[in-house]
């Protein structure tokens, strides 16, 4: 193997300053992960010595109860509508947000700013304290998993659409403007077309995170197959939790398999 065939993919540092404050923050990165792995408390000891227990653990689930599969169809079927709908009520006001978070759709400041904040805060909290929040207020069921997922997708979707609206070639944005176009003429002929290849990739993405997500949510009394799963946990029916994770393992790859082939053949039509 030679290896001038190969080139960095960044410049390398051409002075001793250079390499000086290349080494310093080889070594400030170094420290910084020491520190975060004893407030992490990392113990490979504690781990190795916690082995015997998680073979005791597995050995519990062999073989998966498969007679309880029957009974988990309902709750695979509303896992999946939960991420469906948890999907479409977050896209609604992702797709408003998004133009208001554009930097080069929204002058304004302010606007700006104060969307890019909010679109912020709706991400940054978790899919399951949502989940709680919307359980204390409309009771337990899919329906508090549907709010949680929109609300937290509302802020994830709306930060990738603004982005890929802010990579946009403007000059047929500015085209259309020096034409005379309104505000909506030009995001329905200028921005639109440009955008809605990687917005479907992005909104597919999503389904699956909202699929794992919906799982997890029943955990806290959400519907679908986290609440069976956390069930047999609790009555330590282990072989029935080995089911639920099967099914759910199963799901989440048929969910991956599904919008992987759509994204690729949805981005392969988007270059012709």
């Amino acid at each position: 193997m030679n290896l001038r065939n190969y080139q960095w993919t960044v410049a390398l540092p051409e002075s001793p300053r250079g390499w000086a404050m290349l080494m310093s923050i080889i070594v400030g990165s170094l420290v910084v992960l020491q520190w975060s792995a004893g407030g992490a408390q990392l113990s490979w000891g504690e781990l190795a010595a916690g082995l015997p227990q998680i073979a005791d653990f597995l050995s519990r689930t062999l073989p998966p109860n498969l007679d309880i599969l029957d009974r988990l169809v309902a709750p695979a079927i509303e896992t999946v509508q939960i991420a469906v709908w948890g999907t479409l009520l977050g896209i609604l006001p992702a797709i408003p947000l998004s133009f208001l978070a554009a930097r080069n759709l929204n002058r304004n400041r302010w606007g700006y700013g104060i969307t890019r904040q909010f679109l912020n805060v709706t991400r940054s909290i978790n899919e399951l304290i949502l989940a709680l929040v919307f359980v204390s207020a409309v009771g337990l069921g899919p329906f508090p998993g549907v709010l949680a997922l929109a609300l937290h997708g509302a802020g994830m979707l709306g930060k990738f659409f603004a982005e890929a609206i802010e990579e946009i070639d403007n000059g047929p944005l500015e085209a259309l403007r020096a034409t005379g176009a309104r505000p909506l003429q030009v995001i329905v002929f200028g921005v639109l077309p440009q955008v809605v290849t990687a917005w479907i990739a992005v909104v597919l993405y999503r389904f699956e995170v909202n699929l794992r997500s919906a799982t997890v949510l029943g955990m806290v009394g959400a519907g679908g197959l986290g609440f069976e799963l956390v069930s047999s946990l609790k009555l330590f029916k282990y072989t029935e939790t080995a089911t639920c994770i099967i099914v759910i393992t199963v799901m989440v790859v048929a969910a991956d398999t599904l919008s992987s082939r759509l994204r690729h053949l949805i981005q392969r039509k988007g270059r012709h």
